[in-house]
């Protein structure tokens, strides 16, 4: 199955597909469209070592989860005043 047109190979690829498998393939077109999902994923990797300060931090954090429950992202959210939607749509001004 070969046309000219990819866009067109690409669609009758996903009407074949199974709904689970068409929600992936969603979210993936979803990241690929999305600026920051792509210079995030382009991102060079942090390889600069942890400070004494970082990984105590860490522990911490680590043994806080060990003993409690995580918080949940929209918790975080309403306790902050700040909507999913306002996340979304922050553009940082410099």
């Amino acid at each position: 199955m070969s046309t000219g047109d990819p866009k067109e190979q690409a669609h009758a690829l996903i009407e074949r597909l199974p709904p689970t498998q068409a929600l992936a393939i969603v979210a993936l077109l979803e990241a690929m469209l999305d600026p920051v999902a792509r210079a995030v994923a382009s991102a060079a990797t942090d390889d600069e070592p942890l400070t004494a300060e970082e990984k105590e931090a860490l522990h911490e954090a680590q043994n806080w989860l060990k003993r409690n429950p995580g918080i949940p992202h929209e918790q975080v959210l309403a306790e902050l005043g700040v909507t999913q939607e306002q996340v979304d749509n922050f553009k940082e001004t410099t």
